[in-house]
C-alpha cells in the first residue's frame, strides 16, 4: 500500500497575486454553522487581528452535497469570494472528513467496526473505513466535482485534504480491512511461510496455510488472553497504510486537476499521539502540518516544544505548518483547563521559533452548539471586547513584525543533540504482555528532551529514519525495536566519534518484535559494553515488591530496571544500584560509559525520569566527553535559535518555570517582548513570557 519511497518536491502555499509573503495567521472557519449575515463581521474582525488566511470546508460534505449527486455551491462560492476581496486566502479542504447522512443510510456497509464487530454507527464524525470501495468512491467524486470547481478560483492557495485522518477511525475490523490487510500482508511478505516466522505462529497453534486464514487482531476474550504482538504490530503499520492509501487516492484526484495547487493534511503529532507514523506520511504531502494542544501543567512548555521539534525533524527542516492549536481550553479531556496569561502568544511563539511559517487555530468563531462549543476560538463568544481576542490581535501584530524582520527566509537551526523517536517502537510497547504496562515508547524520549533543556541544551527530536547520525551526541530512548540498519548506523556513528545515551528497553526485539537472544541489548551489545539478562519492573501492585530503586548518585529508579549480569572489561560503572541484598539488585550498574573506538556510549539501566536524567547528565556527559553548559541556572529559559543563509539569526527566549527569571541579552534587535522587559545586558522574563532578538 505505500504509494512511494521518496518525498514529494516541497510546495509552500503562496500569498495571493499582488501580496508579500507573510507568516500564514489564521483559523479553520465554518460559516455554515451560523447565519450569513455573520461574515461580513468576521472578515471585519478577522482583517483587525491580521488573519490572511482560513481553512473552510473541513466538515461541510453534507452542505456542499445535499443529496447523492446534487451539489451546492453557492454558499461557498459567496464566502469565499468575501475573503478574498478582504485579502484573506483560503486552505480549501476536501471536505471528505465525515460522511452525510444521507450516505451513510444508503450505503451502510461504509461505516467501520470496532474489533468486537459493532458497528460504529454515524453520531459523530470520522466513522468511515479507509477501505471502504463504496466510500472511496463517493470521496473521490467529491474531491473531483471540489477540484474542477475551484481549479481557476485565485482565492485558494492550498487543498487541506481530509481531516485528521486516523484520529477516530485508525482501527477498523471489517470485512473490507481483512481483506485489505491479506493483501498488505502477502505484498509485504510474498510466501505465507514468511508471515509464520515474523509473527512466531508456532505459539499457541496459530500456524497459518494460506493469506485467507489472515485474520486482523479482533477481540480474542477476557483478560490473560493477549494477541500474537507481531500480528498486531503488523496491523498497526497496516492500519497507517491504509489511510495514507486513501488520502493518496484523494490528494491524487486534487493534483490531476488543480495541479499548481499544493496539497497537505493535518497530522496529529505530540508526545503521547502519535497514531499513524507521520515520518512515512511526509513523503507524500507538499509541506508537512500538524495539530498540536497543549498538556496542562507542569509539562505544558517542554512537551509543545519537544513536539514542535518533532515536527520539524518529520519535516526535515522544511517550513512546516500549525493547522490547528487552541487558544485557551479545549473541550475533550475530562478537565479542560485554560490557558494562563501569556501563553496564548509564548506557545504560538514557541511553534514558531521551532519552524512552524504558519500560525492557525480550531477555530476562528467560538461554536454556539455541536460537541466542540466548549472549546475556545480565535473569536470567543464573549465577542470582540475579550481578552482572548486582544490577544489574538497582538499575536497577530508580532507575527507581522517577524514577518518584515524577514523571518519566513530562515529555518530552526541544528542542535548538538538528536533525541531519536520511533513510532514502531511505540505500538510495540503498547501490547499488554511486556515486563510492566507502565512503560511505553514516548515517555523516555521527552523525558530526555526536558533533561537536557533543564541543563541549557534544546535538542533536536528526530524520526528514527532521519540523519540523527549527523549530530554530535544522539538518544536512543526506549528504542524497543531494533533493525540490523538500525544497529549498524549506531555503531558507525560511534565509532566515527559520536556520543551515544542509550536507555533500558533499547534493542529488545527486531522489526517484528522478535525478542534477541544472548542478552539484550541485541545486536549492539559490543557497542554497549554490557549485558542485559533480565528486567526488574518496580511498583505497588503486589504488596512487599520493589516499588523503586535508589541510585548511588542519588536519583531514583521507577518503573523498570535492567539487570545487567556482564560488563565488558573497558567499561566505566558511574553509578550503581542500592537495594536490599535480597533483591539480588544492590550494586548492580546502573550507569555506564563504554568507550568505542573513536566515541563512547552511556547506559541507563532504568526510568529515571527527567529531574534524574538532569541530575546524571553532567557526570555522565563528562565521561563520554560532551561539554554542558556549568551556569546552574541555564535551564530557566529555553532558548531557539532559527538562521538565515546569509547568516542572520533569530533567537527566541522562553522562560521555562513559574518564576521571573533574568538573563544575559542576547545580541541584535529586539523584535518581540511579551510578559518581559529589554535592557542593556540583562532581559527579565515574567511567567510565559518570551523574547525574540534579530541579529
Amino acid at each position: 500500500m505505500s504509494a512511494s519511497t521518496q518525498h514529494r518536491v516541497h510546495r509552500w502555499p503562496q500569498p495571493l497575486p499582488g501580496n508579500d509573503r507573510k507568516i500564514w495567521f489564521g483559523a479553520d472557519y465554518n460559516p455554515d454553522q451560523w447565519p450569513e449575515d455573520v461574515q461580513d463581521e468576521d472578515i471585519r474582525l478577522m482583517k483587525q487581528a491580521g488573519v490572511n488566511i482560513v481553512s473552510l470546508a473541513i466538515f461541510s460534505w453534507a452542505n456542499i452535497e445535499t443529496s447523492d449527486g446534487n451539489f451546492e455551491f453557492d454558499w461557498l462560492d459567496r464566502v469565499i469570494d468575501k475573503l478574498y476581496k478582504a485579502g484573506i486566502a483560503v486552505d480549501l479542504a476536501s471536505a471528505t472528513a465525515s460522511p452525510p447522512m444521507w450516505l451513510t443510510s444508503a450505503h451502510p456497509e461504509v461505516l467501520r467496526r470496532d474489533e468486537q464487530g459493532h458497528v460504529i454507527w454515524p453520531g459523530a464524525r470520522q466513522h468511515w473505513r479507509p477501505t471502504s470501495p463504496t466510500f472511496r468512491t463517493y470521496a473521490l467524486r467529491l474531491c473531483r466535482e471540489m477540484a474542477e470547481h475551484y481549479k481557476d478560483n485565485p482565492a485558494i492557495v492550498s487543498w487541506h485534504v481530509g481531516n485528521e485522518y486516523g484520529c477516530h477511525n485508525y482501527f477498523d475490523y471489517s470485512d473490507d480491512a481483512v481483506q485489505a490487510f491479506r493483501e498488505w500482508c502477502r505484498d509485504r511478505y510474498g510466501i505465507i511461510d514468511k508471515v509464520n516466522a515474523a509473527w512466531g505462529t508456532n505459539f499457541w497453534s496459530q500456524r497459518l496455510n494460506s493469506f485467507e486464514e489472515i485474520l486482523p487482531p479482533r477481540y480474542v476474550g477476557g483478560e490473560g488472553n493477549f494477541t500474537n504482538p507481531g500480528r498486531l504490530l503488523d496491523f498497526k503499520h497496516f492500519c497507517s497504510d491504509a489511510l495514507k492509501e486513501f488520502f493518496c487516492a484523494e490528494r491524487d484526484v486534487l493534483s490531476e486537476v488543480t495541479p499548481n495547487i499544493p496539497l497537505t493534511t493535518n497530522f496529529m503529532v505530540s508526545a503521547s499521539q502519535n497514531t499513524l507514523d507521520y515520518d512515512d506520511w511526509a513523503h507524500e504531502v507538499d509541506f508537512v502540518s500538524n495539530d498540536h494542544y497543549f498538556t496542562p501543567g507542569s509539562w505544558h512548555i517542554d512537551e509543545l516544544a519537544y513536539s514542535a521539534s518533532l515536527v520539524d525533524g518529520i519535516s526535515r527542516k522544511k517550513p512546516w505548518f500549525l493547522m490547528e492549536q487552541s487558544t485557551s481550553a479545549v473541550n475533550w479531556r475530562e478537565i479542560n483547563p485554560r490557558k494562563e496569561p501569556g501563553e496564548l502568544i509564548r506557545d504560538s511563539m514557541l511553534h514558531l521559533a521551532m519552524g512552524a511559517d504558519a500560525i492557525c487555530y480550531f477555530q476562528w468563531r467560538q461554536s454556539r452548539s455541536g460537541a466542540e462549543k466548549f472549546h475556545s476560538a480565535m473569536l470567543p463568544l464573549a465577542g470582540e471586547h475579550s481578552q482572548i481576542y486582544r490577544d489574538v490581535c497582538a499575536l497577530g501584530a508580532d507575527l507581522d513584525t517577524l514577518s518584515d524582520a524577514g523571518i519566513l527566509r530562515s529555518k530552526l537551526s541544528k542542535a548538538r543533540v538528536a533525541i531519536v523517536q520511533d513510532i514502531q517502537s511505540e505500538w510495540a510497547t503498547e501490547h499488554t504482555a511486556t515486563p510492566t504496562q507502565h512503560i511505553r515508547e514516548w515517555t523516555e524520549p521527552l523525558d530526555w528532551f526536558a533533561a537536557f533543556a533543564n541543563r541549557g541544551v534544546t535538542a533536536d527530536v528526530t524520526p528514527i529514519h532521519a540523519q540523527w547520525d549527523t549530530y554530535d551526541a544522539v538518544v536512543i530512548p526506549c528504542v524497543y525495536l531494533f533493525s540490523e540498519e538500525m544497529a549498524e548506523r549506531l555503531r558507525t556513528f560511534v565509532r566515527n566519534g559520536g556520543k551515544a545515551f542509550v536507555t533500558y528497553y533499547s534493542a529488545l526485539a527486531d522489526e517484528h518484535d522478535r525478542l534477541y537472544t544472548e542478552g539484550w541489548p541485541g545486536l549492539i551489545g559490543d557497542v554497549v559494553g554490557v549485558r542485559i539478562e533480565e528486567h526488574c519492573p518496580l511498583g505497588t501492585l503486589f504488596p512487599g515488591m520493589l516499588d523503586h530503586l535508589d541510585v548511588s548518585n542519588g536519583t531514583v529508579v521507577h518503573d523498570l530496571a535492567d539487570v545487567i549480569d556482564a560488563i565488558a572489561d573497558d567499561t566505566t560503572v558511574l553509578a550503581t544500584f542500592e537495594a536490599d541484598p535480597a533483591t539480588g539488585m544492590d550494586g548492580r550498574a546502573a550507569i555506564t560509559v563504554h568507550p568505542y573506538h573513536e566515541g563512547g556510549v552511556a547506559y541507563i539501566a532504568g526510568k529515571l525520569g527527567r529531574d534524574g536524567i538532569s541530575q546524571s547528565l553532567p557526570e555522565i556527559c563528562a565521561a563520554l566527553g560532551f561539554e554542558l553548559d556549568a551556569d546552574p541556572r541555564a535551564g530557566d529559559v529555553l532558548r531557539v535559535v532559527r538562521e538565515q543563509e546569509d547568516g542572520a539569526i533569530f533567537e527566541f527566549l522562553f522562560n521555562r518555570t513559574r518564576n521571573t527569571v533574568t538573563a544575559d541579552r542576547p545580541a541584535g534587535d529586539m523584535l518581540i517582548c511579551s510578559l518581559a522587559t529589554d535592557s542593556t545586558d540583562k532581559v527579565t522574563l515574567e511567567p510565559n513570557g518570551v523574547l525574540a532578538f534579530r541579529r
